[in-house]
């Protein structure tokens, strides 16, 4: 469990294809300090597994399907990525709660940048459109954000300074792939009505 609150702007060391999975490699010596084998850390909002760790840098095995319904297939040695430790029970939750398990893939649409903020359009994959509303989380590559639009296919957050300088999505441009995760409790509430509707 995680709370989309990004500790770590990291970077890819190396992508080894294995066939059907990939192993990663990421440098981060903040979060990668004291990280043992098995222990969770988000990368661009991703769940991964760490199985070593030596000098600031990680290594976490993907499988093919974390591949297929994340954007981090697309992702090559140098790239930045967002990173934060799994929460413990003494963590304050400063985001909402995120479980690291990507429901969809969005596209950056737009960008309107303004004096202090900015604000990016994102494009909202159908099938998770219904979980999304306005003044709702969503975690978009990781970070935990609020929604201030919702349309039939898009979504839009206000960026502060802090999370332009902090995170992937201050680099990022139009065109650029996003991994989107709903908020659990949404899907959640669905699943118990369902038998009920």
């Amino acid at each position: 469990m995680f709370t989309g609150i990004i500790e770590e702007l990291g970077s890819i060391e190396a992508i080894t294809d294995l066939g059907d999975a990939a192993r990663i490699s990421v440098r981060g010596p903040l979060v990668a300090d004291g990280a043992g084998h098995g222990d969770s850390i988000a990368v661009n909002g991703v769940c991964l597994t760490v199985v070593e760790n030596t000098g600031g840098v990680f290594t976490a095995d993907v499988m093919a399907e974390t591949l297929d319904r994340s954007a981090l297939g697309a992702l090559k040695a140098g790239d930045k990525v967002n990173l934060e430790r799994a929460a413990m029970l003494s963590t304050r939750l400063g985001g909402h709660l995120v479980q690291g398990h990507v429901d969809g893939v969005g596209s950056i649409v737009d960008r309107k940048p303004a004096e202090q903020w900015e604000l990016v359009t994102i494009s909202l994959p159908g099938a998770i459109g219904r979980y999304v509303v306005e003044k709702g989380s969503i975690t978009v590559d990781g970070i935990s954000l609020t929604v201030t639009e919702v349309t039939d296919d898009t979504f839009s957050v206000s960026l502060i300074p802090t999370t332009l300088a902090l995170t992937t999505l201050g680099h990022k441009t139009v065109g650029a792939l996003v991994n989107l995760e709903v908020d659990v409790i949404a899907k959640y509430v669905e699943k118990l009505l369902e038998g009920r509707i």
